[in-house]
């Protein structure tokens, strides 16, 4: 999920102002979902914290007094999560907490869980606070979370980044389709170890603005179109086809947007799929296989299960 960053219109001055978190205790399968009612709920983005052996999930989101609130907002959220129950979904514990912090703690705490993580000899993520060097000839993205879903240390997003790296080659010119994008992490990296054209597409202008932001930080924004465009009504006719194609999507998305997503890929090019809970995924994989795509690579960590398909008559990889 999205990491924490500063509100919009924060000041200096506002460091002496009561920071409140409003946290909400609840299981993985609900988790985006109950960071949507948060956010809404006070116009804030949220961050989300999960205990690998426990299962439960932690929702919060931080926020001044005045930024949101209103009288009876824990009934409200309340209230939000017993829809959410009677519609199906698991929210349990489902259970609300406020506590007060100081606003130190909280612009410091995400740098204690956001480390540089190493893609193999070719790549390093890390926030802009990292002092740590790279390996000679390592690409280095520079990327602090934020509001968009995206920083390499979810499972998904990090088995995309392998795969990218994995799938360089290069002796070949090789493009890259990022559906979604997000932070525009995979974008980013793409360029940065020499796929090129690399073309990325979200229907959120937010995500636009941060991911060609995120872009330029990293000197790759030349090397990027970032377009806003809805994945539903992106053309599935004759148009540019990709080498690698990366989906981070909801296994929902995978299977009804199928043909679309395909219609960019090469013959022999590698379609990366992520964001796909693991009980779901033998559907989404029978589908892809159903369109002529073998499983090249898979890996499964915590609920998550990610795929590399590959044409079956393309050597493995």
């Amino acid at each position: 999920m999205s990491a924490l960053r500063k509100p919009e219109g924060y000041t200096l001055s506002m460091r002496r102002r009561p920071l409140w978190k409003v946290t909400i205790a609840t299981s993985a399968e609900a988790e985006d979902a109950v960071a949507e009612l948060l956010a809404g709920a006070f116009g804030q983005p949220v961050a989300s914290y999960r205990d690998v052996e426990t299962g439960q999930t932690r929702v919060t989101a931080y926020l001044h007094k005045g930024a949101g609130w209103s009288r009876g907002w824990r009934e409200s959220l309340q209230n939000r999560l017993n829809r959410a129950r009677v519609a199906g979904l698991n929210v349990a514990p489902g259970r609300i907490s406020l506590a007060r912090v100081r606003w130190q703690d909280w612009a410091e705490s995400w740098k204690r869980h956001f480390r540089p993580i190493a893609i193999g000899s070719a790549l390093m993520v890390k926030p802009s606070w990292s002092r740590l060097r790279p390996r000679k000839g390592q690409a280095v993205v520079v990327l602090d979370p934020g509001l968009s879903f995206g920083t390499g240390h979810h499972p998904t997003t990090a088995f995309c980044l392998q795969q990218i790296v994995k799938c360089r080659r290069p002796a070949e010119l090789q493009s890259l389709l990022d559906v979604v994008t997000g932070s525009g992490i995979l974008a980013i990296a793409a360029a940065k170890i020499g796929y090129a054209p690399v073309h990325a597409f979200d229907l959120d202008p937010e995500a636009i603005r941060v991911a060609s932001a995120n872009a330029r930080q990293n000197g790759v924004a030349y090397g990027i179109r970032f377009q806003r465009q809805d994945l539903a009504r992106l053309s599935n006719q004759r148009g540019r086809k990709y080498s690698v194609v990366c989906a981070n999507l909801i296994s929902t998305l995978l299977l009804a947007e199928r043909q679309r997503i395909l219609s960019h890929l090469r013959t022999e090019g590698v379609l990366l799929v992520a964001g796909i809970l693991k009980e779901e995924f033998s559907e989404v994989q029978a589908a892809y296989q159903a369109s002529g795509l073998h499983l090249a690579a898979s890996r499964t960590q915590c609920e998550w299960r990610s795929g590399a398909f590959a044409n079956y008559s393309r050597r493995k990889f």
